[in-house]
């Protein structure tokens, strides 16, 4: 077939969370785009790879840009509510989330999105991407570009442009990270060698037949007396939890459970460097493996279920998937990390201070605030064996266990080797390390929302990308109309708060405002900030029991009792003032799996 040859601005390689972020953004903002997915699904971890229970972002003064308005999208589109499982705030189906990022992508008429694309080479001329070549069901098409973005999961332009990049493991001597290895740890235990990323997960969807199981299936015992051992190598998977639990850890409406167990469960830890040595064979030996792991996992969940667990029907045929229960993709928690003009490394994660906090602000050399999204996510590394050590990074707050909030600066985004190039997934330069807490979906899409307005913004003003002026890109980002961004960690105003865009801007022009506790340093007039409601929210009575350690209990009129957890600042607020048993009345979501009640505020209070 003839090479067929067109131009476009902007070109989002992947359909990783953080490329279609980047797409949509730099669409948004103008600039004409063009997406390529290697499948016919949108979205990676938050859709085709299955990963539908997010972990970070999860308070609502982290709850803006893309990945907030993803999840108020959530909020309308599963009638049963979000509030579903016990290892996030939030549940929902892969093809609810394919559904709105596909209504997403085709309600902008400059982005066109070509999926099924396989990636073939990439054009680089000194310090400039000039083309990337992909195959289509019609043919070969060569494909120039101002601005070329990685948005997969495992940096895949990046060693073809023939740009540096890391894979693996740093030495602690390198930055100084506290929870790195040395030098001659990763020289001389093979450990390192055989695990140079995070292991995998190949996710599969089981179908539970009730809410809950006609029979106890943590008894051990089937209804005949016969023993209910899950085989190796699995054998101790529910030794924590027990069997119902680690079923419902990942529960979504409509009965589905996403099996993504660390516990001895269906990660992968073997021959992972077959992902990334170029040779295809391998590497489907490897995702074959991945798959067969996740699926006897699966059978042994359901035998000792006693019919409670199926295989779920939660991936159509147009997703690509192998089987309607197995994801489309494995979730990769770590790739090749682009080299960029800056490193988030460790340090530049943990808490200043003890308790609630943020971490340090990045800076530039003009000492210039340069955040363009904020994480929060505690750090979580995946290998076999033991857990990681990792330094603490998390606080009680709302009545249950938070990470404390992070800032990306924008040259983490920016290729140190190429002027054109940006990196809008897990590819973005960090370390090993902070790899654990940057990788998550909600810090990811805001990222990849960065990205695409760094993108736009270049090719608007015609300058490299390391020049952008970043308060400018803040600015776009916090203004976005569709979804601002919040840039700067502020615990205490959440996105739906009348001054958020003027206290955002407002701590760019002067940093000092937000203290190390990360709360609104300047005035604070009385305004109304009253969640907007949410679909399930029902009025709940009763009498709330702190256990002074930052937990809180409600207890109803029936001598029932309910965890009591919120998302929110001012109920925050208000349940750390309280020391002794209170009568009161709230706005709250049940969570029968949690299980906990999710407050939203207190009924009638609509000031702070």
């Amino acid at each position: 077939m003839t090479e067929q040859t067109c131009q476009i601005p902007v070109l989002v390689w992947g359909g990783g969370t953080g490329g279609v972020a980047a797409a949509l953004q730099a669409a948004r903002s103008g600039a004409t785009t063009l997406l390529l997915t290697p499948g016919p699904w949108l979205g990676g971890m938050v859709s085709t790879a299955g990963v539908c229970c997010p972990d970070g972002n999860e308070l609502a003064p982290w709850q803006t840009g893309l990945w907030g308005a993803f999840l108020r999208a959530l909020y309308q589109a599963e009638p049963e509510g979000l509030d579903q499982n016990w290892v996030s705030c939030f549940g929902y189906r892969p093809t609810t989330a394919e559904g709105i990022l596909q209504n997403w992508v085709r309600a902008l008429p400059n982005l066109q999105w070509w999926s099924d694309c396989q990636l073939l080479q990439v054009e680089r001329s000194g310090s400039s991407v000039q083309a990337v070549l992909i195959q289509r069901s019609d043919g070969v098409h060569r494909i120039a570009c101002d601005v070329v973005i990685d948005g997969s999961d495992r940096g895949d332009l990046l060693p073809l442009v023939q740009t540096p990049f890391r894979l693996g493991w740093e030495a602690q001597e390198l930055w100084g990270e506290p929870s790195a290895p040395s030098a001659q740890r990763l020289k001389s235990e093979g450990f390192f060698r055989e695990q140079p990323v995070q292991s995998p997960t190949w996710v599969v969807m089981g179908q539970l037949q009730s809410d809950r199981p006609s029979a106890d299936p943590d008894s051990g015992f089937d209804q005949n007396g016969t023993p209910l051992l899950l085989s190796k190598p699995f054998e101790q998977a529910c030794a924590a939890f027990g069997l119902e639990r680690t079923i419902n850890y990942g529960r979504l409406p409509g009965g589905l459970v996403m099996l993504n167990w660390p516990l001895h469960g269906n990660d992968w830890h073997r021959g992972l460097a077959r992902a990334f040595n170029a040779d295809p064979k391998a590497e489907q030996e490897l995702m074959a493996e991945m798959q067969a792991h996740s699926q006897f996992f699966a059978e042994e969940l359901q035998r000792c279920s006693a019919g409670w667990l199926e295989r779920g029907d939660a991936f159509p045929k147009g997703a690509g998937s192998p089987a309607p229960s197995l994801a489309g993709m494995p979730y990769w928690r770590e790739g090749r990390r682009m080299i960029g003009v800056q490193t988030v490394i460790e340090q530049q994660l943990l808490p200043q201070t003890t308790g609630q906090s943020i971490a340090a602000l990045p800076f530039n050399d003009a000492g210039e605030l340069e955040s363009i999204a904020v994480g929060n996510y505690a750090n979580d590394h995946h290998y076999p064996g033991p857990d990681w050590p990792l330094a603490p990074k998390s606080c009680r707050w709302g009545g249950r266990w938070s990470g404390t909030p992070f800032c990306i600066p924008y040259q983490a985004l920016v290729s140190a080797d190429l002027d054109n190039l940006l990196a809008a997934d897990k590819c973005f330069s960090t370390s090993h390390m902070a790899n654990g807490a940057t990788r998550l979906q909600p810090l990811i899409f805001n990222v990849g929302q960065a990205a695409g307005a760094a993108a736009a913004l270049s090719i608007r003003l015609r300058r490299p990308l390391a020049t952008l002026p970043v308060r400018l890109l803040q600015d776009l980002l916090i203004e976005e109309p569709t979804a601002p961004s919040g840039i700067v960690p502020l615990w205490d105003t959440p996105w739906h708060h009348p001054h958020w865009h003027q206290r955002q801007r407002a701590c760019l022009d002067n940093p000092e405002l937000l203290g190390a506790n990360g709360c609104w340093g300047g005035s604070a007039e009385q305004v109304s900030m009253q969640p907007p409601p949410q679909p399930q929210q029902d009025v709940w009575s009763g009498t709330l029991f702190p256990d002074h350690n930052g937990g809180y209990e409600l207890e109803l009129v029936s001598g029932r009792r309910w965890p009591l957890i919120t998302l929110e600042p001012e109920l925050s607020s208000w349940l750390a003032d309280q020391e002794r048993p209170t009568t009161v009345e709230l706005l709250a979501v049940a969570n029968p799996w949690g299980p906990w009640l999710r407050g939203i505020s207190l009924h009638g209070s609509s000031r702070i």
